[in-house]
C-alpha cells in the first residue's frame, strides 16, 4: 500500500509493506506513479518518499516480478490504474515490474518540484534506484544502500545505469553494479548519494521539503530541468522566463524590504 498524505504544499508518500520490507511490485509502482502525476494539480510542490520502518525499500518483490503467482494480479492492477503493460518488455522472463517501475521513475524527473527520499533504512536494488531518481536524499545514520543485481543475474536498464553514474560517479557506480558493494551512510555521503546523514531522516526531509516549498517555483523547476540535461536552448528560455517573472520582482522586493518572499510561480 502507498499512503499519500498532502501536507500543504508537501506530500508524504509512504511505502507501507513492512512484511516484505517495503519491496515494490507493479501495483505499488502504479499507485505511486498516479499520485506523483496528479500532484501538481493538487497544489503539491515537493514530495517526500519513505518506507514504513525498519526498511526504506528492500527492492523489487522477486516472487511476483518473474512470473510468480501474483504476477497476473499485478498486471491487472496496472491496467486498472490507467497504464498499459508493454508486453514486448514484460514477456522476457515474465517481468511485469520493470515497465511500470521505469514510468514511475520518469515521473519523479517530470514532477516540477523537489522529490526527496527519506532513506530511513535499507535501500537495496530497486529501492536504491528509486532513491537515485529522486532529487535529494536524506539518509538515516544506520541505513545502507546497495544494488545486488550481479548476485541475481539482473541487468539494470540503461536510464537507471546512467542516473546512478551521474549521481555517484563511474567508480562508485562500478563498485555498486559490478562488485555488488554495500555502502553505509558515510560512504553514501562521500560519493554524493546522500546529501544529509541524520538521526531522523523523515523529520529532516519534511523540514527540507517545507523550506523548498517556500522558494521560487520557477527557479526550482528550471534548475531541476537543467540538472536533468535539458538542452541549452531550453535552459536559456527558462532563464528568460524567470527574469521576466513576477516572482523575480517579488524576490527582489522582499530582499530589499527584509521580509519573506511570497512567490506565486509566475
Amino acid at each position: 500500500m502507498i499512503h499519500w498524505e498532502p501536507r500543504g504544499g508537501v506530500a508524504l508518500a509512504t511505502i507501507d509493506r513492512p512484511e516484505r520490507r517495503n519491496a515494490l511490485n507493479a501495483e505499488l509502482c502504479a499507485a505511486l506513479l498516479a499520485h506523483v502525476e496528479a500532484a501538481p494539480a493538487e497544489g503539491v510542490r515537493a514530495i517526500v518518499i519513505t518506507g514504513t520502518p525498519p526498511a526504506f525499500c528492500a527492492g523489487a518483490d522477486l516472487v511476483t516480478r518473474f512470473g510468480g503467482h501474483d504476477a497476473a494480479g499485478d498486471a491487472d492492477a496496472v491496467a486498472d490504474a490507467g497504464y498499459e503493460s508493454d508486453h514486448a518488455e514484460t514477456s522476457h522472463g515474465g517481468d511485469t515490474f520493470r515497465p511500470t517501475f521505469e514510468r514511475m521513475l520518469d515521473a519523479f524527473e517530470a514532477f516540477p518540484g523537489a522529490v526527496i527520499a527519506a532513506v530511513n533504512g535499507a535501500a537495496y536494488g530497486a529501492g536504491m534506484q528509486l532513491a537515485v531518481a529522486c532529487d535529494l536524499r536524506v539518509m538515516a545514520a544506520g541505513a545502507r544502500a546497495a544494488i545486488p543485481a550481479a548476485k541475481l543475474g539482473i541487468v539494470l536498464s540503461g536510464p537507471n545505469i546512467s542516473r546512478l553514474e551521474r549521481l555517484v560517479g563511474p567508480g562508485a557506480a562500478s563498485s555498486l553494479l559490478m562488485g555488488a558493494a554495500v555502502f553505509d551512510a558515510e560512504e553514501c555521503a562521500r560519493v554524493g548519494f546522500a546529501q544529509r546523514v541524520v538521526g531522523d531522516a523523515l523529520a529532516t526531509s519534511l523540514e527540507w521539503a517545507a523550506e523548498i516549498v517556500g522558494l521560487a517555483p520557477l527557479s526550482v523547476s528550471s534548475h531541476k530541468q537543467a540538472l536533468h540535461g535539458a538542452p541549452p536552448a531550453v535552459v536559456a528560455d527558462l532563464e528568460r522566463v524567470a527574469f521576466a517573472s513576477r516572482d523575480l520582482q517579488e524576490g527582489m522586493s522582499a530582499f530589499a524590504e527584509k521580509r519573506p518572499a511570497r512567490f506565486e510561480g509566475r
